[in-house]
């Protein structure tokens, strides 16, 4: 009785709870006999908890879009090791500058 009181005050939880209670409503709607007033609160109730998980996805996107700039610019501040490891010009012959006992396949 506590969840009902819950999702009446507009609470609609975690994104898994939603999406939980949404699934339910449509399984619900799709296999009961519901009378037209049920059946429109049901689909009333299920737009509000879709509107809900897309803002909760929205700001998830938003989260991991900060963490991958915010990774993307520390990885800028290091050189890349790969970068440092071939300081040869595009003319410039590798193979002279390798030592004796350095095996290369390309």
């Amino acid at each position: 009785m506590a969840a009902k009181k819950k999702a009446k005050e507009g609470d609609t939880g975690t994104f898994e709870e939603a999406m939980g209670e949404l699934e339910a409503l449509v399984e619900a709607m799709e296999n009961d006999q519901l009378p037209l007033e049920e059946l429109v609160a049901h689909y009333e109730k299920g737009a509000g908890l879709l509107r809900h998980c897309e803002k909760v996805l929205s700001a998830a996107k938003e989260r991991i879009e900060l963490i991958e700039v915010g990774n993307s610019a520390e990885k800028n501040l290091a050189p890349d090791p790969e970068e440092e490891e071939d300081p040869t010009g595009p003319g410039d012959s590798p193979a002279a500058e390798l030592p004796e006992d350095d095996i290369r396949l390309l």
